[in-house]
């Protein structure tokens, strides 16, 4: 019954935050020079920090999540960037925009609860121990 868990536990962690990884990090962290000028500054650090704090997040931070390494800490930027996004970003939004940022930072606050699980770098070093 565990092992089923844990396969869960897997899957969720690498669909997500790969997602995460690929679909939005990445790209802010290969334009990050155009991008940095127009990026949005919804907490008052200005757009070159908030890009910053959003490459972070979206791609050190999920790819840390895809691996199982440090998977509750990782967590933490990740749900505070999707909160921002959802809740300051498109706060003035209509729900579907808002929506988006919510269906990922619901996996990443369930990891943060739960952790990466058995196949994970964590579980392994665990295991060394």
């Amino acid at each position: 019954m565990r092992t089923n868990a844990d396969l869960g536990l897997l899957i969720l962690r690498v669909s997500i935050a790969g997602m995460m990884f690929m679909a939005h990090g990445w790209g802010k962290l290969t334009e990050f020079t155009i991008r940095a000028p127009y990026f949005p500054d919804p907490i008052g650090l200005g757009g070159t920090v908030s890009l910053a704090l959003a490459v972070f997040a979206e791609f050190f931070c999920a790819l840390a999540v895809v691996l199982g390494v440090g998977t509750r800490l990782a967590t933490i930027p990740l749900m505070a960037t999707m909160a921002i996004a959802a809740f300051v970003v498109h706060a003035d939004d209509p729900w579907g925009k808002k929506e988006f940022a919510l269906l990922y930072l619901i996996p990443f606050v369930t990891l943060f609860f739960t952790g990466g699980g058995r196949y994970s770098v964590d579980r392994m070093l665990l295991n060394r121990r």
